[in-house]
């Protein structure tokens, strides 16, 4: 490993343990996805006797929380949660993200909207000041994904099905290139508006309420 892959595995290791700090005791905690997350599910672990359970975004971090003995939730059982930690494939200075590298981005979505407070972990990899550079993941639903690339390809983005992946709702994946996003919560807003689209990777209308680029506050 380089120099460089270890620091962002360090910082990555640091952001999941110093999220732990945010955990409430008889909390239930919606957990993201990702390897930032990974992190975060090991040292919660280590916690898992002061608190109810989570609620998981996903079937890869559902399996390693039930590894670590820590009881997952349905959402529809346990109503508002204290507490969401997530990773971001970028962040912008105003804690707007781009999400879904890890094709998980509806179920993130719904678990960091139930949640009252939203702590994203991240490497200074993903810090940026106009988010596009990562393509922008969207979730849509298979048989749209002709008419979404059109509409995509329409305003300017270039459309790249994500073959070979199906999400854990049994959707595909559209990954949009060459856009600066300057507007995120109108891209978003629009985005949503186009049939077939189930989700859009743009966390800008709930962004994050906190950031930690490693062990420290993104200020």
């Amino acid at each position: 490993m380089s120099n460089a892959a270890a620091d962002i595995a360090q910082q990555k290791r640091l952001a999941g343990e110093a999220a732990v700090r945010y955990v409430e005791d008889d909390a239930i905690v919606g957990v993201g996805t990702g390897s930032t997350v990974a992190y975060f599910i090991d040292a919660l672990a280590a916690h898992k006797h002061r608190i109810q359970g989570a609620v998981s975004s996903s079937e890869q971090s559902s399996a390693q929380l039930q590894r670590h003995g820590i009881p997952v939730l349905d959402l529809n059982a346990v109503g508002k949660l204290a507490l969401y930690v997530d990773g971001a494939d970028e962040c912008d200075p105003h804690r707007r993200l781009i999400k879904g590298g890890g094709a998980a981005l509806t179920r993130e979505k719904i678990v960091a909207e139930a949640s009252e407070k939203f702590v994203c972990i991240i490497d200074a990899s993903k810090r940026v000041d106009i988010l596009g550079k990562f393509p922008l993941p969207i979730e849509v639903v298979p048989m749209a994904r002709s008419l979404v690339g059109r509409e995509i390809a329409r305003r300017g983005g270039q459309p790249v099905w994500r073959d070979g992946v199906v999400t854990d709702n049994g959707n595909w994946i559209i990954d949009v290139h060459g856009w600066q996003i300057t507007d995120p919560l109108t891209l978003e807003r629009e985005l949503n508006q186009i049939p077939g689209v189930v989700s859009v990777g743009l966390f800008a209308r709930r962004p994050a309420d906190v950031v930690l680029i490693g062990d420290q506050l993104m200020s």
